[in-house]
């Protein structure tokens, strides 16, 4: 039993029968707290130990301080490309613990985990209707050997679940199925927080599931009963007021969110929205807007339980009796929207949904937004930068593809797949089209892969598949696909004039990331837009195209067709989603959905407590994370280290740690293909993360990495930085990489705090940090360092020849203690030029945020820390 200090333990009477909850009206001066902070609250009072968490910690929470918080997910969400890194760590310890004469349950997962295969299948072939069929299995061949190892961790972690490939995208599987938003477990009933190995884990905040994004170190402390450690995020409330207009879609508003909440500077808050806005606002909306609350950079974004969360949970064939404790619940513990409630947030902003216009994001980042009528002005910017002068621009009429022609138009991601009402919109505005006699441009490779079955299905009930199929956007398969960057190769034509004509290239696509190198390593240009609008780029052929004025084509009587001329209506959308939707619909996808296709049963998997790595696996190799000596203390002052590279802002983790193909003439490519791996079965980073030999080669290794960064270190070209690395690791030379603002942007991707830590990275030192992979740094033993206010890279003037060291890291843990030590908040660094000998000193913070994370440095990292753990524990 908890100490319950606050005497919150009580009883709620349901169609389950009695459940145990901890009230938060126990708590004096919870009732003015913003829904996020009351999960966060509840949490606590229910995991009150007297040392993990205390009751100090909850009044600080009510009282409206920062306590550095111990947050107990209810359970943890993974994917593939993730969750393999996360089992290889997994199983490795569960080696050494055996080796050191323990049980192998001593590592297993405490609390559920749930891993959806869904980022692996690519867009090999289109346009044709056995594509599925012919993605599949090329999706089994070249991860057959990922998927038997996935196979081997359900049965033999406990509280492991894998829904196999071909269901659909992780988030739109949470949101349709997975996720109860009131748990209901072992007689008590709690929130459902999710704990998730991808940034866009916040989408299941627009059911009122508050759950963010962690890193695949931070899932396995999770997953093995370690709390996530933080600060307690400060909230900012978004009030919505007032309607779209017709025409503007959800995808429009949250591209418009995007854009301003990240001007407004989010990052690690809660967003939350509430007011009269909300109410008007349907679960697939809040759905897709909280899909971008990393774009946004905050926490999460989450929208409060009302009656449409509960519409929603019936819609999609939850169980009558547990959607009626949902609602229970959330009324009992002031969970429930008030309107007319203003809780105590931070910071609020008001949104003005009649301001939101139809737009584009891009080229290069989700907050770039423009209006429909600004993005070819958007695009000619980026191509006057990057074409060679001798192809020319778009021009009307052109009979080939020119300088921003879309290559690459895709209807992908849970973002936008996950909402009926634009996928609705699309498959009536190309049933518009088809009628008026318009076709794709020819360079165009168009493509459907919807988060989930239930996509296809309604719109064949509504007869709307016909005509996007006629368009190119036939289903290519249930999976991330294009959104991920499995966009397969171009069309043939195009690729040539890409590669061999220098053509600036364009993708248009309805996912929710367009960084750099992303969506396929040969289109320069990369927009965010609606499933409509991605429809009607890929009839204009061209993102270079005002579709606000010109057409988007001619038919048959060479009559210009506009985009007013096929985009639907309003009246008609609604009309047909509400035909269109049933629970039955839910129910039936999603009865069999831990069952697999005849491919995934068939595979033949290892059993056994501990995986028989085999050393000639170009996937799967032990990583080394554990080779620490014991005792290790990793705080310790840093002297003659020098700098592996200088780079500027928005250097994101594709960058550092690639997840598209991997090259033939990379050093990843020539390593595999050394080892007999044919070019054609190269694959993915993504899908390589399980051998950390791989993953080694690839760091930093992304080609457009060059224009983030004034200098390299001491590389000449990108495929040397492993063998730099090497030479100064056998020196025993600690390394440096200093950036600019928001390091680390982007999924949340472990393997670049892994590959920055084996590369022998000590610290990196930035203007600011990305949260996930600040923390994932800590994670991996890597010391982040943030520049004081007002400092950069340059201003220091700072080149990357120098030597580094840093100073004063450990300060007395309280005064007349000395022998007791701490991590100091500020350090002193020196840069001494190696040529010059000129030296620049300044001070930086250490953004080592709270005293588990300063465990995990310690150690070494998270999985030496564990380790330890398990053998103290033992003794």
């Amino acid at each position: 039993m908890t100490p319950d200090s606050f005497h919150s333990r009580s009883t709620l009477d349901t169609p389950l029968g009695p459940l145990t909850i901890h009230r938060l009206d126990a708590v004096p001066g919870s009732e003015a707290l913003p829904f996020a902070h009351k999960v966060v609250l509840e949490n606590l009072l229910r995991h009150e130990d007297g040392e993990t968490v205390t009751a100090d910690d909850v009044r600080r929470l009510v009282e409206g301080g920062a306590p550095d918080l111990a947050f107990h997910a209810s359970r943890v969400f993974l994917h593939d490309t993730n969750g393999v890194p996360v089992l290889t760590d997994l199983a490795a310890l569960r080696e050494a613990v055996v080796g050191h004469g323990l049980d192998a349950a001593a590592i297993d997962a405490v609390v559920p985990a749930q891993l959806t295969v869904d980022h692996s299948v690519a867009a090999d072939h289109v346009a044709r209707p056995d594509a599925p069929l012919l993605n599949v299995r090329r999706e089994y061949e070249r991860n057959a050997e990922r998927y038997r190892f996935l196979k081997w961790g359900e049965q033999a972690f406990d509280r492991l679940a894998v829904v196999p490939p071909g269901a659909g995208i992780m988030h739109q599987i949470n949101i349709e199925r997975l996720a109860d938003v009131v748990t209901v477990r072992d007689g008590a009933a709690f929130p459902d927080t999710v704990a998730g190995t991808d940034s866009h884990t916040t989408m299941v905040n627009g059911l009122g599931v508050l759950g963010w994004g962690v890193g695949g170190i931070e899932a396995e402390a999770a997953m093995l009963g370690q709390p996530v450690s933080l600060l307690l995020p400060p909230v900012v409330g978004v009030e919505l007021v007032g309607d779209l207009r017709p025409g503007v879609t959800a995808t429009d508003l949250v591209l418009t969110l995007t854009e301003r909440l990240r001007a407004l500077g989010v990052v690690g808050s809660f967003v939350e929205f509430f007011g009269a806005g909300v109410a008007a606002t349907s679960v697939a909306t809040r759905c897709t807007i909280a899909n971008m609350s990393p774009e946004f950079g905050s926490t999460s974004a989450v929208f409060p339980i009302d009656a449409a969360t509960i519409a929603y949970l019936r819609l999609t064939g939850r169980d009558p009796d547990h959607v009626a404790v949902v609602e229970a619940y959330a009324r009992a513990q002031g969970l429930w929207h008030d309107p007319a409630a203003r809780p105590r947030y931070d910071r609020t902003v008001v949104v003005d949904l009649d301001e939101v216009r139809p737009s584009l994001a891009g080229p290069r980042r989700p907050q770039d937004r423009h209006d429909l009528a600004g993005t070819p002005v958007a695009a000619a910017a980026a191509i006057a930068e990057l074409a060679p002068p001798d192809l020319a621009p778009h021009a009307e009429g052109a009979a080939g593809p020119q300088h921003g022609a879309v290559a690459i138009a895709a209807i992908t991601s849970c973002t936008n797949t996950s909402n009926p009402a634009v996928m609705v919109a699309a498959g009536l505005l190309a049933r518009n089209a088809v009628e008026r006699g318009l076709v794709a441009a020819p360079w165009v490779k168009t493509s459907l892969a919807p988060g989930s079955k239930v996509v296809t299905d309604y719109l064949e009930r509504s007869g709307l598949l016909p005509a996007l199929e006629k368009l190119g956007f036939g289903l290519v398969g249930y999976g991330c696909m294009t959104c991920i960057g499995n966009s397969g190769a171009l069309l043939p034509d195009v690729e040539r004039a890409v590669r061999a004509d220098g053509l600036v290239a364009a993708s248009v696509t309805s996912g929710n990331r367009n960084f750099d190198g992303r969506i396929n390593n040969d289109v320069a240009l990369n927009f965010l837009a609606s499933p409509p609008l991605v429809v009607a780029y890929a009839l204009a052929g061209s993102v270079a195209v005002d579709l606000t004025a010109e057409p988007l084509g001619h038919d048959e009587q060479g009559r210009p067709v506009h985009l007013a001329d096929v985009w639907p209506s309003e009246a008609e959308i609604a009309e047909v989603v509400a035909g269109a939707l049933e629970p039955a619909m839910f129910t039936d996808a999603y009865a069999t959905l831990f069952d697999g296709d005849d491919n995934w049963r068939g595979l033949d998997a290892p059993t056994g407590p501990v995986f028989p790595w085999d050393e000639d696996s170009t996937y799967l190799q032990r990583p080394p994370f554990l080779d620490v000596p014991a005792g290790t203390d990793r705080i310790a002052d840093l002297h003659g280290a020098r700098v592996l590279a200088v780079l500027g802002d928005s250097v994101t983790t594709d960058h550092i740690c690639p997840a598209g193909r991997v090259p033939t003439e990379s050093a990843a490519g020539r390593f595999l293909t050394a080892r007999g791996v044919a070019p054609r079965d190269l694959n993915t980073y993504a899908s390589r993360r399980g051998n950390w030999q791989v993953m080694l080669r690839g760091g930093f290794a992304n080609p457009r990495l060059r224009e983030r960064g004034e200098a390299l270190g001491e590389r000449p070209a990108d495929e040397q930085l492993a063998a730099v690395a090497e030479r100064h690791r056998a020196a025993g030379t600690p390394l440096v990489v200093l950036a600019g603002k928001e390091y680390g942007t982007g999924s949340s991707r472990d393997w670049a705090a892994k590959v920055t830590a084996l590369l022998g990275v000590r610290v990196v030192l930035a203007e600011s940090f990305e949260r996930i992979h600040r923390g994932n740094l800590v994670g991996m033993g890597v010391l982040p360092l943030q520049l004081l206010e007002g400092d950069t890279v340059a201003s220091l003037g700072l080149s990357g020849d120098e030597e580094i060291s840093v100073t004063g890291l450990e300060v007395p843990a309280a005064p007349g203690a000395p022998d007791a030590r701490r991590l100091a908040e500020r350090v002193q660094v020196e840069a001494v030029d190696a040529a010059s000998g000129r030296r620049t000193r300044f001070e930086a913070l250490v953004r080592v945020d709270t005293a588990r994370e300063e465990a995990y440095l310690r150690a070494g990292g998270l999985l030496p820390y564990v380790l330890a753990q398990v053998l103290r524990d033992a003794r």
